[in-house]
């Protein structure tokens, strides 16, 4: 009784563990597998923002490293399912909120950029803006405080401007590694910090980055998450 309980909670919680990725980057699961997103611009058109080489990089390898380690970790949940082997369910779940966390926080992310021929850099609109106006005062307030934010973490990991889905309001938060957010909150716009995102082209200078990227910020896709 008590190890059928525990294969209850243990497949609950891996539910639990790959839900995010399925629920916000559903538009790349294909029949139960991750697919990597196409892009809806070219790699080099948010230059000089970022480089088309990091971009390239980035979308064909880093990210497409999270989609195929993440098929393979739910195939190799599944065996130990129907093997009943609880110990590997329970080992296979941070690889799951991992490779599914970066999955999903960068299929969010290249929709949070565009070139500015397509919108890129333009500031935010409707009640998106109202809302950051009330809770930050100003949008160069809001960028200042989310500079802050990516400055200050350690390692690698993410920002997130959010959006609580119990009150509504917005606040910066942030995630460390491939964290996807979940819970309470709602992601609105993100900007990767891991060094993957910068340094072939800012090396030490990340700040520079921070600063760079708003240039492309799709404010537009931002919109279209925020209730």
């Amino acid at each position: 009784m008590a190890a059928t309980l525990l294969r209850q909670s243990t497949l609950r919680t891996a539910a639990r563990s790959s839900a995010p990725a399925r629920a916000l980057a559903s538009t790349t699961f294909t029949r139960g597998k991750a697919t990597l997103p196409d892009l809806s611009y070219d790699y080099g058109a948010l230059e000089p923002a970022i480089s088309g080489q990091i971009m390239e990089l980035h979308h064909s390898k880093h990210h497409n490293t999270y989609v195929t380690s993440y098929n393979t970790q739910i195939e190799k949940l599944q065996e130990a399912q129907h093997k009943g082997d609880i110990q590997a369910q329970i080992a296979i779940q941070p690889l799951i909120n991992f490779h599914g966390g970066g999955h999903t926080n960068h299929t969010l992310f290249w929709e949070n950029l565009a070139p500015k021929s397509q919108g890129g850099g333009e500031p935010p609109s409707g009640s998106l803006q109202q809302a950051i106006d009330l809770h930050y005062g100003s949008l160069d307030n809001l960028k200042s405080q989310f500079n802050a934010a990516l400055a200050g973490i350690q390692g690698s990991g993410w920002a997130w401007l959010v959006q609580d889905v119990q009150t509504g309001a917005i606040q910066i938060k942030t995630y460390a590694n491939q964290d996807p957010v979940v819970g309470q909150f709602r992601p609105i716009l993100g900007i990767d910090a891991w060094e993957h995102a910068y340094y072939l082209q800012y090396q030490n200078r990340k700040a520079e980055y921070f600063s760079a990227i708003w240039d492309v910020v799709n404010w537009k896709a931002a919109e279209k998450r925020f209730k």
